[in-house]
């Protein structure tokens, strides 16, 4: 790779399109046409994705039922704005219908811009309007998107090295990331104290922090690395929050609409938050949308206070109700549950693997974190090695975490018992091939 078909649309691509592009970089093809969990490119190669469109692709490429939804809203209306529309209503009972029985009548729900970066900068506005507060707390490790606001919430620092005059008045506080604790501690004995040292900074007179208009945080860091919170930390964060009068906003993007094996990863941790932002995979098929669902004592918004021209993509709507309905008459919640079992078996013997440091996942998304070789490349150049020998061999993952050290998987939340089993196969083969060519090497 890539073929000559591929490699001229590359070229193609490299001459007239911005430097930020990212994905060509690592996967060298162009897409000719995908269904289901399969891609093939321009040259006829066939893979296994399991990347998704970053989250987006809940039930595949292409499922028939979900463009025909699309498709048959095409011809009656594709763009609404905020007005009201059968589409839209039907999106929004599907939507609240989700929700845990004791949070759907007292849930609003915010259209806002199509992006998961959009409902974060709406959620902020949001909590500082109710609030009348400025500050807000954010957790190392998390991502929040790349937008001037959501990249001032991330713990990735190299994204904001280059922009000078951030959005001020955010506080990061450590996360329950426990193989690589912030605070260095035995995560068997610290009795979570990640959350201690939030505690005590918010409840002190002199601990330097005024009250914040929110608190954000995910259940699983996604980009960060696949790293799931423990249940005790969401818990006490959750108290504390409640007890303060604090907004807890729960970022879903990457976790929502089923993929961690509950329709939002929260239910999981049996809290009950007051924001929950959800985007990529509402609609199913990767049709932009993005919400914010939210407290009704949170509804101070006036009218135009945040707007959005596509807030209203009827495509989307329509796609999003029939992919609910999808999830729940073909129990697919219950096929990530068993598919994460399976995962989870396969992978099991990486533990005693010298270059792997951790496994970690929840449903359909895991994380592989490797450890660096003993022949001088960096652990980043690892596994962009383990990701390039999966893709000759036919599947495509993700990278993330610190350095890029985490091979990720998210594949479609309707994937395959034999197609998880192919694509470990191919996995298993490209981290094993890489450590023994560092062996060698070294």
């Amino acid at each position: 790779m890539p073929g000559p078909r591929s490699a001229q649309l590359l070229a193609r691509q490299e001459q007239r399109e911005s430097n930020a592009r990212v994905y060509p970089r690592h996967f060298p093809f162009a897409i000719a046409e995908a269904s289901g969990s399969h891609i093939r490119d321009l040259d006829g190669n066939v893979f296994i994705d399991f990347l998704s469109g970053a989250g987006v692709l809940s039930l595949g490429h292409n499922h028939p039922e979900v463009v025909a939804a699309a498709t048959e809203q095409m011809g009656i209306l594709t763009h609404g704005l905020d007005m009201p529309t059968p589409a839209k209503d039907a999106f929004t009972d599907a939507q609240l219908s989700m929700l845990p029985a004791g949070m759907r009548d007292r849930m609003k729900i915010q259209f806002c811009g199509p992006t998961g970066a959009n409902a974060v900068e709406a959620a902020l506005k949001l909590c500082k309007t109710a609030t009348g507060r400025s500050d807000v707390v954010s957790f190392q490790g998390g991502f929040h998107g790349s937008s001037h606001a959501a990249m001032a919430l991330t713990g990735n620092v190299s994204q904001k090295r280059a922009i000078t005059g951030g959005v001020p008045g955010v506080h990061f506080f450590p996360f329950s990331s426990c193989s690589r604790c912030p605070l260095a501690l035995d995560p068997e004995t610290c009795q979570t104290n990640c959350v201690s040292f939030l505690e005590r900074a918010l409840r002190d007179p002199n601990g330097g922090l005024t009250l914040p208009a929110a608190v954000i945080m995910e259940m699983v860091q996604g980009e960060g690395g696949v790293i799931p919170a423990r249940k005790e930390f969401v818990q006490r964060v959750r108290a504390l929050t409640r007890e303060l009068g604090i907004p807890l906003i729960v970022d879903e993007v990457q976790t929502g609409c089923g993929r961690t094996g509950s329709w939002f990863a929260f239910e999981q941790y049996d809290i009950e938050p007051d924001v929950i932002i959800a985007s990529k995979a509402l609609s199913g098929m990767g049709l932009p949308v993005a919400i914010v669902l939210y407290d009704e004592k949170l509804d101070v918004w006036k009218p135009g206070a945040h707007t959005g021209t596509f807030r209203g993509n009827q495509l989307a709507f329509a796609a999003g109700a029939k992919a609910v309905e999808i999830v729940r008459r073909d129990d697919v919640l219950g096929n990530v549950r068993a598919r994460g079992e399976q995962i989870g078996a396969r992978l099991a013997g990486l533990a005693t693997h010298p270059g792997v440091l951790e496994v970690r996942g929840k449903g359909l998304m895991w994380g592989i974190e490797l450890t660096a070789p003993g022949d001088g490349r960096t652990v980043t150049e690892l596994a962009e090695d383990v990701q390039a020998r999966a893709l000759r061999s036919g599947l495509i993952v993700e990278l993330g975490g610190r350095d890029d050290c985490v091979v990720r998987m998210l594949p479609p939340l309707n994937v395959t018992a034999e197609v998880v089993d192919i694509a470990l196969s191919i996995l298993l083969h490209a981290i094993e091939g890489a450590y023994v060519g560092a062996a060698r090497a070294a």
